[in-house]
């Protein structure tokens, strides 16, 4: 059950794994044409989910991953991913079948993702007995916005455990997010398409549970708010040492680094330091590539990596 290394776990990654189609393209946005000549396209492992937890198993921490993946070839890269990577996994299966999206990459690494939204399945369900088991003794949890993870809430919630999630480009309204939102103690989101994140990060924290809420913004470092009353703090981002290949993936990288280092007991503003570290790094590996940053290159501090 729990991999390689038995064991209590230092985090529990619950959903997010799945895989993407990579299509680079010459520019975006892509002006309408009958047909591109594009390079070789590419499908990878590699969600929301995995990069979290292989970011978090790079950086030394003992990691299980808890999804739903169908019986086909998708599903099949996603198990040979962490397979190879050595990092504990555990996928149900699931008549829908695995998750999946396409990415259209530019020249400069920015991406347009379009995500299926049809492989989502109603009873796709965690067991609560499997659940309690990865969680006797688990330091803490990062629960993904999908559907399955979302039937988990009230149980995690009963745990009485450490928990985080990642609301992505939520718009401060949607009730789907907010569930998740109300439900963790440390929250992460981007603030890139937000009019206004100071007030969506203050409205998390009114929804009871949230101490920390961290607001991401690629090349404009991000905001960080917590319960203490000192009111919104910034960091700057770290440039990549080397050229931008793809952003995406670079805000999972940022969660990895961000989780390690609050369970090294860091201070919140080194956790920044860290995530934007490790979300720099990211940005350099290519689109077809997973290739998290490890403990020794992320604590040199050394944007040479």
């Amino acid at each position: 059950m729990r991999g390689p290394n038995h064991g209590p776990l230092d985090v529990l990654v619950l959903g997010g794994a799945g895989v993407d189609t990579i299509v680079e393209v010459p520019r975006l946005p892509l002006p309408y044409a009958d047909s591109y000549l594009v390079p070789a396209i590419t499908t990878r492992a590699g969600h929301t989910g995995d990069n979290v937890a292989l970011g978090l198993h790079a950086l030394g921490l003992h990691i299980h991953l808890l999804d739903v993946l169908g019986e086909d070839a998708e599903g099949a890269l996603v198990r040979d991913l962490h397979q190879r990577s050595g990092s504990g996994f555990t996928a149900l299966a699931t008549a829908a079948g695995t998750k999946r999206a396409v990415n259209l990459v530019g020249p400069d690494g920015r991406r347009l993702s379009l995500y299926d939204g049809s492989r989502g399945a109603e009873q796709d369900r965690f067991p609560a007995p499997l659940l309690a088991e990865l969680l006797a003794g688990c330091r803490h949890v990062h629960v993904c916005i999908t559907h399955p993870a979302a039937y988990a809430l009230d149980q995690l919630a009963a745990a009485g455990i450490a928990v985080s999630t990642d609301l992505h480009d939520w718009d401060g309204e949607n009730p789907y997010h907010a569930q998740f939102a109300a439900q963790a103690d440390v929250v992460f989101l981007s603030a890139a398409a937000l009019a206004d994140p100071e007030a969506v990060m203050r409205h998390v924290l009114e929804l009871g549970r949230a101490h920390t809420v961290v607001a991401t913004a690629g090349d404009r470092g991000g905001l960080l708010l917590t319960r203490d009353g000192d009111g919104v703090r910034r960091w700057a981002a770290v440039a990549p040492p080397r050229p931008v290949r793809d952003s995406n993936g670079a805000g999972d990288a940022f969660v990895a680094g961000f989780l390690f280092g609050l369970l090294e007991g860091r201070d919140l503003d080194e956790c920044a330091r860290l995530g934007a570290l490790a979300g720099a790094h990211a940005c350099t590996v290519a689109a077809t590539e997973v290739d998290p940053i490890g403990r020794a290159a992320l604590l040199a501090h050394d944007t040479t990596f």
